[in-house]
């Protein structure tokens, strides 16, 4: 039993085998008259009705069949419509079963029934040349070949059988070995025909496969044989070489293409000439390529052989991309100036510049700061503030010189440089033009807004400039500006590098200090003025340097705050005062003074504790003092570890009450026990009795409050009455009663109180 074609073979193999078998209607029809023909020729010659039967046939199925394959022209068959292909296979079928037969009863009847020699080899001769001529028509399809065959040659045979004839019968086993034959020779040739369509089925595929790859590909592909003329291309090859409109670029040579780059302008004549020195030379390498504005390709060369491939990658948007990243790193974003980095290498770069010239003149370096400006950041938001920087950026260049480079350091902090011909006195005349002009109103979305700006200035007409050095100067000139009153001009003079100097010696130094235990601790005692004894003293940082003599702690304290050493700082006093408190008499208390540095950087808690316990000081005779500035800038920081403290029975006093903002509101917010009232309230108590009641008024908040109540700053003997007669203070502290001292003195000193009571208000003398 055969098995059909279609369910062995790719659909579109075997469509394809079904074409064949309608590839030739005319000599299907000659070959079917043919017969007929020859079929006449034998009726005549044996006088045999049956064979002119057997001729008009012929003729029949000979026209039916070509009807049926015009119609099959008239069909669209697709390369997978194997159902449509089916149904003319069966057409295919039955038509050359149908002329098969007629060969067959036409050799049948001339053997057996006509039995004329002339008749007999007509049929034989013409049906087996249209075996032969089956095997090599109709061999794609296997069942509709086999079926002619039998047709044709089970009737030949058999008439050859039925003439009696024993030779003829003989002949009969000739034959089958030959119709046998055909049916191999038909297989052959249908694998042939198989390998041809697979063959032209992949070439087509792969062929298609390629025009899909290169048209679809992100990358240009260009292709050169041995004489470089172009093999292969796409369209983004092309378009790499500027070509908006690709032509038939194949065949052509490479040079021409190159020509038409270099005419356009979408090449360089370097780019050209190094495509050639590649290609020349059998070499790979890179080529940047820049058809048009802002649209880059990197051309890869490689050759191998006798080819040479040159493969496009369009790097536009990375190049673009490169050149936003180098932007950013380079400039401001908020103001599009130079930011700190560029800036100093273009100024890096005019300093290098200048020794190369014979110019007289200046170097200038300015650095601008807006005053208050955290306070417009604070009442105005930070986006007002961002639109201030913005259009502060956007005014200073042109209120600059010409060819003055500006910049931003960060912040609210500007910078220019600029070479000037004429001296200091000419770049100060630039920087008041220059402050002028930023001073004025700012027009800002919903608002407009007055700033005031200082400005840093350092001069030089030294040569050999040093960048860091400028911005050094420039920066403490700027310092000194704001420190003396704001929205001015100062430049730098010789002093302030010689203070700066001082003062970074002195941080490096005061490190050493610390970490050494080089600094020692001064008590300045706290005494109730009515019982006449020290209750306790406050502890006081000293610095004794080496070269420089006693340090004011109004020098190295903020020096300490600056550098963040302050908590080292801290941490050294608690210690030691702890320890020298617990070997004084009685219940005598220290104090000590903690910044907001300290609750800022460190767990105050944790470090007072660990002073209490490394000391065995008890937590009662501890005080913690804090400034409404520590309050205000560590507020919740300071209130959950002073709270802690306080709970432990570790006092908290708030000092210098009185110079702050809102110390009313602290009072009820934090966990005070002791209220230290500035010196300040101390002024024209005397003579002015206004004075005397706020004094008054404020001792008495302390006590509404129940906090203890200590006036600091009492200095004369008059001050103590009128602070004895109209207070309820509870304690004084000042130098009436004694400056801060050694620990040795204030030791003895509490030795003594502790066995004679004085009845005259006490007089202590500094021992320092």
């Amino acid at each position: 039993m055969f098995q059909a074609a279609h369910k062995l073979l790719p659909p579109i193999d075997y469509v394809s085998m079904i074409r064949s078998l309608y590839a030739d209607r005319l000599s299907m029809l000659l070959g079917a008259y043919g017969s007929a023909l020859a079929a006449a020729v034998a009726a005549l010659e044996a006088q045999s009705p049956h064979l002119g039967f057997i001729a008009a046939l012929f003729i029949v199925v000979g026209a039916l069949r070509h009807l049926d394959m015009r119609a099959f022209e008239d069909v669209v068959l697709g390369d997978e419509d194997v159902e449509t292909a089916l149904c003319w296979e069966g057409r295919a079928t039955l038509g050359g079963a149908a002329i098969a037969l007629l060969y067959g009863v036409w050799c049948l009847i001339s053997f057996w029934v006509v039995n004329d020699a002339f008749a007999e080899l007509t049929a034989a001769s013409v049906s087996v040349s249209v075996l032969v001529g089956v095997a090599g028509r109709n061999f794609a399809i296997d069942r509709l070949m086999t079926i002619q065959v039998l047709l044709i040659a089970v009737p030949l045979c058999l008439g050859l059988v039925l003439v009696g004839n024993i030779y003829y019968a003989l002949l009969t086993l000739l034959l089958v070995p030959f119709f046998l034959s055909l049916r191999k020779i038909a297989g052959n040739a249908r694998d042939v025909l198989l390998r041809a369509v697979h063959g032209r089925t992949k070439a087509s595929a792969l062929a298609g496969q390629l025009d899909a790859a290169l048209d679809t590909m992100a990358h240009g592909l260009l292709m050169l044989d041995r004489n470089h003329l172009i093999e292969v291309a796409n369209d983004t090859a092309l378009v790499a070489f500027g070509i908006d409109n690709p032509g038939d670029w194949i065949g052509r040579p490479l040079y021409e293409l190159l020509e038409h780059a270099l005419a356009t302008g979408a090449l360089p004549q370097a780019a050209a000439r190094r495509i050639e020195v590649l290609i020349d030379t059998r070499s790979s390498g890179k080529v940047l390529i820049s058809s048009a504005p802002e649209q880059y390709f990197e051309a890869s060369i490689s050759s191998r052989e006798t080819k040479s491939v040159l493969l496009f990658e369009n790097i536009s948007e990375r190049i673009a991309a490169e050149e936003r990243i180098s932007y950013m790193a380079r400039y401001d974003a908020l103001t599009g100036l130079p930011n700190r980095a560029h800036f100093a290498e273009l100024v890096e770069k005019a300093l290098k510049g200048r020794l190369d010239t014979l110019g007289q003149g200046n170097v200038a370096l300015m650095i601008l700061d807006i005053d208050d400006f955290k306070h417009i950041n604070d009442t105005l938001g930070h986006l007002t503030g961002d639109q201030l920087l913005h259009e502060l950026g956007r005014r200073l260049p042109g209120a600059l010189p010409k060819d003055a480079i500006a910049g931003r350091l960060g912040g609210d902090e500007f910078i220019a440089f600029y070479l000037s011909p004429e001296g200091s006195a000419g770049v100060e005349a630039d920087a008041e033009r220059l402050l002028a002009s930023l001073n004025q109103a700012y027009d800002l979305p919903n608002r407009r807004l007055d700033i005031d700006v200082s400005i840093g200035l350092v001069t030089s007409p030294e040569r050999g400039n040093d960048f860091e050095q400028l911005m050094i100067k420039a920066d403490l000139a700027l310092n000194a500006a704001k420190s003396g009153g704001k929205g001015r001009i100062m430049p730098f003079h010789a002093r302030m590098d010689t203070e700066y100097q001082f003062r970074q010696q002195l941080k490096t130094d005061l490190k050493t200090a610390i970490a050494e235990g080089k600094l020692h601790l001064a008590y300045q005692p706290v005494v109730d003025p009515r019982e006449n004894r020290i209750v306790g003293c406050e502890a006081l940082a000293r610095w004794n340097h080496e070269t420089f003599g006693a340090i004011s702690p109004a020098t190295f304290i903020p020096i300490a705050e600056e550098t963040g050493m302050i908590t080292d700082l801290t941490r050294y006093v608690l210690g030691k005062a702890t320890r020298d408190c617990h070997t004084w008499p009685g219940n005598t208390h220290v104090a000590v003074n903690i910044s907001a540095r300290d609750f800022g950087s460190t767990d105050v808690e944790d470090m007072v504790n660990r002073a209490l316990e490394e000391s065995g000081l008890p937590a009662a005779r501890l005080e913690i003092e804090v400034t409404e500035t520590t309050v205000i800038e560590e507020r919740d920081a300071a209130a959950a570890a002073l709270l802690k403290l306080c709970n432990r029975g570790v006092g908290v006093a708030l000092d210098d009450f009185g110079t702050g903002y809102s110390s009313l509101s602290y009072l009820s917010a934090l966990p005070f026990t002791k209220l230290k009232i500035d010196r300040s309230f101390l002024t024209d108590i005397e003579t002015d009795e206004h004075a005397l009641k706020l004094l008054t008024n404020v001792v008495q908040i302390g006590k509404d409050l129940d906090l203890v109540t200590t006036i600091e700053g009492v200095e004369t003997e008059v001050q103590l009455n009128f602070v004895i007669n109209h207070t309820r203070a509870d304690q004084i502290q000042g130098f009436l009663y004694g400056a801060p001292m050694s620990f040795d003195a204030v030791s003895r000193l509490l030795e003594q109180q502790i066995y004679r009571q004085n009845t005259m208000p006490l007089r202590l003398v500094s021992s320092t």
